[in-house]
């Protein structure tokens, strides 16, 4: 990516963000689907009789993308008015078509209806990513589903599970977030074209009245757009709440990776888990020896963003005054655009750390069994009461000879709680009959089933179904 030096770039465009949802926000996507907009207008006007011909439609077609964005500048500098500079502009290059561009309509028109277009191939872009996020972790769980290790309730040391059935706990919420993203693309609806205050004022004139005319002509538009159905009623704009929850979808999937990110690198330090490590990486300025998990780090970093930039579109929707005020647009353009790029740079960080995950057996394993020897306690009290003894008595003795064993361990001592109880004559057990109990894999309960049983039926048949998204590799910048 070029950069520019002298002045402020936004690290979305330099760092983070690929190209492809940068493009989604570009101005070129912007005023090309402005110009989609004007055609689809005109041709459902032309269809429903109004003096619009079929040379001005084509006319107009012809020039949707060799935008003139020079005439179009200059004449923004002289009447401060973005949309009106580019009917001017759109007209100078289809004269045959000058006069009937943009007739009826008002400016949010194209504005608001290529906002709702921009979400939703946004949303696309963004469904796609986590597919593939979800694709890499259930590899990654399947593979590891009967690997054993330690499992934490309040980041204290708990009954174990496998490194598998942890991963579903992160494909989870991923699903959960996907099944939101799918909810919003199917949900979302154009604003047509409603008028100054919602009413179709303008289009009523057009037609001599005509209602049934201006509803075909707003089925026209959405259809040509891509869309069902336009919003039902509105003031000018559509409404704000659309921009509240479609972030909060983005922050919903920030969540998500937030979650993932914190995980991996509390398991980097642990070293039982890390992310990729590349030849020549380099982990720290000072320390020669680290590998940092800079990559989830940066997840991290870029979920708290969009967690706080939730609130700008739900104070936006909360603040506007009857059928419409503007201190809506110059926050929109920065918290919608900003919110999809960081999502954007979260999903492509994460395909890249979920598609080469590392993990440490021996690390895993020799950390479980340093915990085990407490995790066993019931079933070696279970076997010392067939051999004779008092469950009460031995569930105290237990107690005092795990705490002396938990405080030993605590002073830098190896964990002797096996070598206590049997030493401990009330036991009536060998140490080989302890050690034989010591299977980290007798302790995982149904996690490798639950692993296999979830990924079947639930994560299968979503990745079967877009087998064609799939495959999708991410390549950093940083």
């Amino acid at each position: 990516m070029s950069k520019n030096y002298d002045s402020y770039e936004s690290p979305f465009c330099t760092r983070y963000a690929s190209r492809e949802m940068q493009y989604i926000f570009s101005a070129d996507k912007k005023f090309t689907t402005w110009r989609r907009l004007w055609v689809a207008l005109a041709r459902g006007e032309m269809k429903l009789g109004l003096p619009v011909t079929e040379e001005q439609v084509k006319e107009l077609e012809a020039n949707i993308d060799n935008i003139n964005y020079d005439v179009a500048e200059a004449r923004e500098k002289e009447v401060r008015h973005d949309v009106m500079s580019h009917v001017y502009a759109y007209g100078q290059q289809c004269p045959k078509a000058a006069g009937i561009i943009h007739l009826g309509a008002t400016s949010c028109y194209v504005g608001d209806n290529t906002d709702i277009i921009i979400m939703r191939d946004a949303l696309e872009l963004v469904r796609k990513k986590l597919l593939n996020v979800i694709a890499n972790l259930a590899r990654f769980a399947d593979e590891k589903k009967a690997v054993p290790c330690l499992a934490y309730t309040h980041l204290q040391p708990a009954q174990p599970t496998t490194v598998g059935k942890r991963a579903t706990l992160w494909i989870n919420e991923l699903l959960m977030d996907l099944e939101e993203v799918e909810y919003r693309i199917s949900n979302l609806k154009l604003l047509g074209q409603k008028g100054t205050t919602g009413t179709q004022a303008s289009f009523v004139e057009l037609f001599g009245g005509d209602s049934a005319k201006i509803k075909a002509l707003e089925k026209s538009i959405a259809e040509e757009m891509g869309f069902t159905e336009c919003v039902p009623v509105s003031g000018q704009t559509y409404s704000r709440k659309v921009d509240s929850q479609v972030l909060s979808t983005l922050g919903g999937i920030a969540q998500s990776c937030s979650k993932f990110s914190n995980d991996l690198r509390l398991l980097q330090s642990f070293e039982e888990m890390g992310e990729p490590f590349e030849k020549n990486q380099i982990g720290s300025s000072a320390m020669p020896y680290k590998r940092n998990p800079m990559r989830s780090e940066r997840i991290t970093s870029l979920a708290r963003y969009i967690m706080i930039d939730t609130l700008n579109p739900a104070f936006t929707a909360g603040t506007q005054w009857f059928e419409r005020t503007l201190d809506d647009s110059a926050n929109k353009r920065v918290s919608v655009a900003e919110g999809f790029l960081a999502a954007d740079a979260i999903l492509n960080i994460m395909m890249n750390v979920t598609d080469g995950l590392e993990i440490y057996p021996e690390m895993i394993r020799r950390r479980l069994m340093n915990k085990l020897p407490f995790m066993a306690t019931e079933n070696i009290m279970m076997r010392a009461v067939e051999n004779g003894g008092n469950r009460q008595e031995l569930h105290e003795l237990l107690r005092t000879h795990s705490h002396a064993a938990a405080k030993q361990v605590r002073e830098g001592g190896e964990n002797d709680l096996a070598q206590r109880i049997a030493a401990d004559p009330a036991f009536n057990i060998t140490i080989e009959e302890i050690n034989e109990m010591l299977v980290p894999e007798n302790y995982v309960g149904r996690a490798p089933e639950q692993t296999a049983e979830y990924l079947n039926d639930f994560i299968k048949p979503v990745l079967d179904a877009n087998r064609e998204l799939l495959g999708e590799k991410a390549e950093l910048s940083v």
